[in-house]
């Protein structure tokens, strides 16, 4: 057996991906608010334009933040507010389930007490339970809300096995965004959209006993939230997040598709495949990977242009401006001054 590639830490998302959230946001707060959350989550526009990226670390503040001076645990994502302290509610009832299907139940009977707009069925059907996200009239998706709903059903069961519970499938009611890519760091499987309803699946055989958690275990998952529930750690992610990660671990100048393919036991035609029905390829993944440590570098200030662009394999730091620009439409130091002024 050959090393285990886990995910890389150096993942962002696009600012498309927030998008929703941020609209169902803003309406719970004045214009001074909005602005002060996304400010101290470093989430402001001129921060972080249309066409750039958001870090994990970035989503995770801005959720402990709004959570908190909104008063609605789900930030205006659904219909009814969520109110403060349910999802301590929702943590201590999946607790006392015994095994995992069980705790799927039980997820799904407390959320059909709090959501008005939709309701969750549990359907058994050969070897795989899937929790289903029905919609109670003519509602339209929303993105965010439903890719953090089924999120939360996710890690709160990896939570209860103490290790990233495999998905089988997951389903979004809404047609394939131009950001899909974005959903391969959040769900360790393909991910289909344009279905008849949002749902994730998960095979009988890996919904095992739960392990018992403790009162300590409990409110370290609450102060993390949502780290722990949205950002699991697959062993297991798509093709795309495992040759990601093969980079992440191996010198620039010595990267390539070969060396990719046997580190993840297979041929290169066979990656090439599989990466093809990822709806990518080597490069973009290199590209997407070496733009990631280049902002998180940019955002932590410790490093230079020059030593960024020597990191990330560029040649030159000229060549590395142009590609930063190419990926974000901004400078690596117009980056870096944004990201200083309002600190």
């Amino acid at each position: 057996m050959g090393k285990e590639i886990a995910p890389t830490l150096y993942s962002t998302v696009s600012r498309q991906f927030i998008a929703e959230w941020l609209g169902a946001l803003r309406p719970l707060c004045t214009e001074s608010e909005y602005r002060s959350l996304l400010k101290r989550a470093d989430l402001l526009p001129d921060q972080v334009p249309s066409q750039g990226r958001v870090t994990l670390d970035q989503i995770v503040s801005l959720y402990q933040l709004a959570a908190v001076e909104t008063g609605d645990e789900m930030m205006g994502l659904w219909s009814r507010p969520v109110r403060p302290r349910a999802l301590q509610h929702l943590l201590t009832s999946v607790r006392e389930a015994t095994t995992l299907a069980s705790a799927l139940f039980r997820f799904s009977t407390f959320w059909n007490l709090l959501l008005d707009d939709y309701q969750f069925a549990l359907m058994e059907t050969r070897s795989v339970l899937t929790l289903r996200l029905v919609p109670q009239g003519n509602q339209t998706a929303q993105r965010f809300g439903h890719m953090l709903i089924l999120k939360l059903a996710h890690g709160l069961l990896s939570w209860l096995a103490r290790y990233e519970v495999p998905v089988a499938e997951v389903g979004f009611a809404f047609e394939r965004p131009t950001f899909d890519e974005d959903y391969a760091v959040v769900f360790p499987t393909t991910v289909q959209f344009g279905q008849t309803a949002t749902s994730i699946s998960f095979a009988l055989d890996v919904l095992g006993a739960a392990e018992p958690r403790p009162s300590a275990d409990l409110n370290s998952f609450l102060e993390n939230a949502p780290r722990d529930w949205i950002f699991t750690r697959s062993q297991q992610h798509t093709q795309s997040l495992r040759v990601r990660t093969y980079l992440s671990q191996t010198d620039w100048g010595s990267a390539n598709l070969t060396g990719a393919a046997q580190a993840l036991h297979m041929t290169p035609r066979t990656l090439i495949r599989r990466l093809e029905a990822d709806g990518t390829t080597f490069q973009a993944i290199k590209d997407a990977l070496r733009r990631d440590i280049a902002i998180r570098h940019l955002q932590g200030g410790q490093h230079s242009v020059e030593a960024i662009a020597h990191e990330v394999g560029f040649s030159s730091a000229a060549n590395f401006h142009k590609a930063f620009q190419r990926w974000t439409g901004n400078t690596p130091s117009s980056y870096r001054r944004s990201q200083q002024a309002d600190r």
